[in-house]
């Protein structure tokens, strides 16, 4: 490839790099989409694309070998691809895992390789070092006074055996301040890759960290001066290769435009996924064509982000994703299905019957409705960048956390139910904007887009809807809290796998978090039932069985023997009772009657001898929707069972209304209760038993 046509003959003036690395670990993209991917560049105005993909072997782990007639073939087109649309193409190639730096040999193995991709038409190359061992073999240390020294004296072999290109990139061990010993401007590796380092040759650097939260204007002037030259800045801040769960539709942000003079240029490494980095290339072009007179134009961006006034992370992904959108709604699908515009007659020859119009009380037709701006916005700030949330993923944290720590059952003020409730009610409506969101791109014509993005929204809609479940539960409503407080969930109840058991089990995990208040484990606290405890249990009792029935007055459900244990009209017997305590207060309770015949008796409900015979003793249990852990409650009912069978007793039972499914399910999952025939129960009233 020739000099950039910016570049003045004659002169050490070259221009600004800017464009991508697709230099991610996992599938590299296809030819067609690195095609699209230089179309991009030229319509933005981004003018590099450094050729890194780690799973190409032949570019790492067999460095060494030649590329086949046909896959030459494909970088050839792929280079001349490149050219057709002003993208300089730089090949890059990584020996670094097994390469021997003093042997003839394997230089020789170097310059072959490179000459052969010379031969394809390419002319801008790159030495990649990253990610590698720093301990040299024997015959290396022999030879070289340093890594570094190593390094050096290869890339100044193939810089000027390939006649000295226009761009060599060089890529260092230490390619971000985190990894520099003791420090950036004490770093021996860097000062003899600075010194050393031929100066036609530019260096690659990450920034302060390999995902760099942000790149100051100082940190580059330090690095610089090291360095000897200005870095070009390999950006991770979009790349997600290191977290399967994670995608970033976020701004390129927290990189200051004054940063530009300062630099050699701007290569950014985004997602593995090709088509959702629409937005990181697209917001990275506009900061790279960022001016001051652009700037001085721009209102201050009242928000929590370093003013910048050439440059606005919200302006440039407002543009973006309108761009984006026209994406979404093209149905220009490479390799995919495409709709048959031929003038031949379908198959279906019979269309009388293809509209069909519901009947009267039958089910609306479904219609996909458009996507929108909107949509894209929820799902930029639901998939924003690795150290920020977007303002609605913000939101919802917040407010999740605060309904949780304010719960209906924690607090009998009307005043502040009526806050909950309200507030609850605005969280439910952002949680059906992310399922609605959900179903419209599901419908966006453009299914390549999808495909890429489909595991990360369904992921997000069912964590979502966990969500929604779990402050349903909090406000009273029955239905989801038999999900919510299970110990044996389906699959998509819980996120983890090996990775995620490892991580639990880890001393730090969860201290990086982004919200920044995340809610910490439970600790609750089981203790014998007090007199004073009395008006607390009243208290549990009133808001589970009103919650059970929804706004029906409490005192028009029919009575079960148990109603007098918690409602305080009859003590339970000694050392059977016990409180569940978190650290907001009494949680539940567990009360028994070692007889149940007294608590029979005052309902007028006649029990069969057969039945007491066998359950003479009353069990209670209530646990405040708040404790979604199961095992608090089973280790209360555990203590009770354990001093009702010292009582004597050979057996005790419950009563439960089948509208509280919460409970049944909870002591159907113990196991050991089982559903008993009992005469004269109320309707809807189910009894469930155990022996001793």
């Amino acid at each position: 490839m020739s000099k950039p046509s910016d570049a003045k003959p004659g002169t050490d003036e070259r221009r600004f790099i800017s464009g991508v690395v697709e230099g991610f670990y996992g599938r590299p993209w296809t030819m067609e989409q690195r095609t699209e991917l230089f179309k991009r560049e030229q319509k933005w105005g981004l003018n590099t694309y450094l050729y890194a993909p780690k799973d190409d072997y032949k570019h790492r782990m067999y460095w060494r070998d030649l590329y086949s007639a046909e896959e030459a073939e494909q970088l050839i087109a792929l280079i001349s691809a490149a050219k057709q649309h002003n993208v300089e193409f730089i090949y890059a190639i990584s020996p670094g895992l097994d390469v021997t730096f003093s042997n003839p040999k394997e230089v020789a193995a170097l310059k072959r390789k490179l000459d052969q991709v010379k031969g394809f038409g390419c002319s801008s190359f790159s030495l990649l070092f990253d990610d590698i061992e720093t301990e040299m073999c024997p015959a290396d240390k022999q030879a070289f006074g340093s890594f570094a020294h190593a390094q050096v004296d290869i890339t100044n072999a193939v810089y000027q055996h390939l006649g000295q290109p226009h761009t060599f990139l060089f890529c260092p061990t230490d390619y971000c301040a985190a990894f520099c010993t003791p420090n950036v401007s004490q770093s021996s590796y860097l000062h003899t890759v600075g010194e050393k380092l031929l100066p036609g040759i530019d260096i690659l650097w990450t920034g302060p960290k390999v995902v760099s939260h942000r790149i100051s204007v100082e940190s580059i002037e330090e690095v610089s001066s090291v360095l000897k030259r200005a870095p070009v800045i390999w950006d991770n801040i979009h790349a997600n290769d290191y977290d399967p769960q994670r995608l970033f539709l976020g701004p390129f942000k927290d990189r200051p435009t004054k940063l530009i003079p300062k630099l050699r240029g701007v290569l950014t490494n985004p997602n593995c996924e090709f088509y959702p980095n629409f937005v990181a290339i697209h917001t990275l072009a506009t900061w790279c064509k960022a001016t001051a007179a652009e700037g001085e134009a721009r209102d201050v961006e009242m928000d929590d982000e370093e003013y910048d006034p050439c440059y606005s992370p919200q302006e440039a992904l407002t543009l973006a994703l309108t761009d984006w959108l026209q994406e979404f709604m093209s149905t220009h699908q490479p390799g995919g299905l495409k709709k048959d515009c031929s003038e031949e007659e379908p198959m279906q020859t019979d269309v009388g019957d293809s509209s069909y119009v519901p009947g009267p009380g039958e089910n609306p037709l479904y219609t996909a409705e458009p996507l929108s701006l909107e949509d894209l916005r929820l799902l930029s700030d639901l998939f924003y960048l690795p150290y920020q949330h977007g303002l609605t993923a913000r939101t919802m944290l917040h407010e999740l956390d605060w309904l949780k720590n304010h719960s209906l059952a924690a607090t009998t003020k009307t005043d502040q139910s009526a806050e909950w409730c309200s507030r609850a009610q605005q969280f439910d409506n952002t949680c059906e904007a992310v399922v609605q969101m959900f179903n419209r791109l599901s419908n966006a014509p453009n299914r390549s887009i999808l495909y890429d993005l489909y595991n990360y929204i369904c992921d997000i809609k069912s964590g979502v809807g966990l969500a929604r479940a779990y402050v349903k539960t909090l406000g009273g409503q029955a239905q989801p809290s038999a999900q919510l407080m299970n110990n044996d969930p389906e699959p998509w109840g819980f996120r983890g796998g090996l990775s995620g058991e490892f991580q639990r089990m880890l001393p730090c995990h969860g201290n990086r978090d982004l919200f920044r208040h995340p809610p910490m484990t439970a600790v609750y606290c089981i203790r014998p039932y007090c007199p004073a405890d009395k008006v607390e249990v009243q208290r549990i009792f009133r808001d589970m069985q009103r919650a059970a029935v929804g706004k029906v007055p409490p005192m028009t459900q029919p009575s079960l023997i148990c109603d007098s244990l918690s409602a305080g009209d009859m003590a339970p017997s000694p050392q059977c009772a016990h409180v569940l305590e978190d650290e907001m207060g009494v949680c539940g309770f567990a009360l028994a009657l070692t007889d149940a015949k007294p608590a029979a008796a005052k309902i007028q409900r006649a029990v069969s001898d057969s039945v007491l015979e066998d359950f003479p003793s009353l069990v209670t249990i209530q646990v405040l929707p708040r404790v979604t852990d199961p095992s608090p409650a089973k280790r209360m009912i555990g203590l009770l069972l354990s001093s009702i069978k010292s009582s004597g007793s050979r057996g005790v039972f419950c009563e439960l209304r089948q509208s509280d499914r919460r409970m049944i399910d909870f002591y159907t999952k113990l196991g050991s209760f089982k559903p008993i025939k009992m005469a004269g129960l109320p309707q809807d009233t189910i009894a469930m038993g155990t022996r001793l």
